[in-house]
Parts: C-alpha cells; structure tokens; sequence
C-alpha cells in the first residue's frame, strides 16, 4: 500500500485526513456561507492536493511525483470539501428560510408542506 499512495498510512491519516481535510471543510463551508457554487469547492481541494503532496514529500519524504498517491489525497479532498459544502448549505436554507424548507436528513431539505390554518381547501 505504502508504494500505492507514496507514504505510509499513518501520514496519509495525519496529513492528509486530519491537516489538509480540516482545510477541504472549512473551504467548503467557507464557499457555501457565502452562496458560492460546489464546483467552487473541487477546484480548491485539487490545489489543496498539491500542497498536501508537497507538505507529505517536504516533512516525511514521500513520493512528490506519486500519480496515486495524488489521485487518491485529490479525492478524499474533493470529497470532504463537497461534504462541507453541502452541509453547510443545507443548515443555511433551513435556518434563513423556516417557512419554506425543512430539514430531510444531513444532505438535504425539502419544501414544507403548507399550513392550513382552518381553511378548508374543497
């Protein structure tokens, strides 16, 4: 595996996961806080990639060049700063529009349904 991604596990957890996926989160949240769109957030993440594989090549003599090893930090990236965003999203359509939406789970919302206030619609 170590050959596969250019470092070993425990660097990939520590620099890649812990440093540079707290950095993918809040890019992500940081772009939907401000309406941004979530292709926003992949073009972040990939450059985030690059430093990740720089800082894993410059502090623990990893593979720089490592086409899997970038492959594979680019998506796990990409993905948690789409997670991010789309949380964050989600959190701000319920909170900054009560009447409209409701919560359906982490990822998402949905119309709420109308309020009949006694009136009978027949």
């Amino acid at each position: 595996m170590e050959q596969l991604i250019g470092n070993s596990l425990t660097v990939f957890i520590g620099v890649t996961c812990v440093l540079a996926g707290g950095a993918a989160w809040m890019t992500g949240h940081a772009l939907a806080t401000n309406w941004r769109p979530a292709w926003q957030a992949v073009g972040y993440a990939l450059l985030l990639a690059l430093a990740d594989r720089f800082l894993i090549f410059a502090l623990f003599e990893g593979q720089l060049l490592s086409l899997a090893g970038f492959a594979l930090d680019a998506t796990s990236l990409v993905v948690i700063a789409l997670a991010g965003h789309r949380i964050t999203l989600v959190g701000q359509m319920v909170s900054q529009y009560p009447w409209l939406y409701e919560r359906q789970g982490l990822l998402s919302w949905r119309q709420r349904s109308p309020v009949m206030s006694g009136v009978s619609q027949e």
